[in-house]
């Protein structure tokens, strides 16, 4: 017992320590303005990511198979504007108050537009279950402040780090702006469930690698997706609707909520788990090819890791 205790008690020293050293940097940034702040993560981000060998080679490898006909040159561009979205998103998290600044009565835009305000409007006004569903591109993070913003009851899933205590401040900073969270366990689904039971809004990512998923196409190769939303829609016939952050220069950034995509329905009118989850990817995929340096590349969506 002795023994277990002093492991665990080294384990979590460890895991301490580490948390620290992550936050070190962002705690440094504090000390100056979110624009050169921002760049620089950038930069650094863009420098440090090709010598992370084996993300930066799976990273590669990902690019090769979306883009078969793009050239080395191409791709390392994408690689590199992708490594900097990383470097951005680590600095914004410092700025995030600051950085949500929408107001729809000023005169001129600040660092935030929003398109598909008429729908947000129409939430809050005709409250109803709904699923807004995005993916890991531009700052995906604002998206859940803008709900909260325009006063929408939405609770979010999130996955959280593995390391406890990034996961407790991340976690708590994230509550302060982002309104309810849940984060991703066996029971999770439940929780949406009773969400959207009475009345309320959800909010998910749905490009993440999932083992016992089912199974679709992403960028024309074999991937598992998580079915839930398709399941809690099956369950609740609540609309859906896509939702993106798009990357502006200067430090701006677009919010856009479209319209609610059309469920696929099998002949006897129930949703179809499969065709729903291949709705998803497709919508991904065209956000993807779009703005292809503004998705995270390095993630082992197409389960390929152990080959490489």
């Amino acid at each position: 017992m002795l023994i277990t205790r002093l492991v665990l008690s080294a384990e979590h020293a460890r895991q301490w320590f580490n948390a620290q050293v992550a936050f070190l940097p962002l705690t440094v940034m504090k000390l100056f303005p979110a624009d050169p702040a921002i760049r620089f993560a950038d930069r650094f981000a863009r420098w440090l990511g090709p010598k992370l060998t084996s993300r930066h080679r799976l990273t590669f490898t990902n690019l090769r198979n979306a883009y078969p006909e793009k050239s080395e040159a191409e791709l390392e561009a994408i690689a590199l504007e992708s490594w900097g979205n990383i470097g951005r998103m680590a600095a914004e998290y410092v700025f995030l108050d600051t950085l949500f600044d929408f107001d729809p009565d000023r005169a001129t835009p600040g660092r935030i537009e929003v398109s598909g305000i008429e729908s947000f409007l129409d939430l809050r006004a005709n409250p109803r279950p709904f699923i807004v569903f995005t993916a890991h591109s531009g700052n995906f993070e604002l998206l859940p402040v803008a709900a909260s913003a325009f006063g929408l009851d939405v609770t979010v899933l999130f996955r959280p780090p593995n390391n406890p205590y990034i996961a407790k401040k991340i976690f708590d900073f994230r509550k302060k702006r982002m309104g309810r969270l849940v984060p991703s366990h066996a029971g999770s689904s439940f929780t949406l469930a009773r969400q959207l039971e009475k009345g309320g809004g959800v909010g998910v990512l749905v490009d993440q690698k999932f083992h016992k998923g089912v199974k679709t196409k992403f960028f024309g190769r074999d991937v598992q997706t998580n079915p839930l939303l398709a399941k809690l829609v099956r369950q609740f016939e609540c609309d859906v609707f896509p939702a993106r952050c798009i990357r502006l220069p200067n430090n701006r950034y677009r919010l856009e909520l479209e319209p609610a995509i059309a469920i696929p329905r099998k002949p006897d009118g129930r949703v179809d788990v499969n065709a729903t989850a291949q709705v998803l990817n497709d919508k991904v995929e065209s956000w993807v090819r779009e703005y292809p340096g503004q998705w995270l590349w390095y993630h082992d969506r197409w389960n390929i890791k152990r080959s490489l």
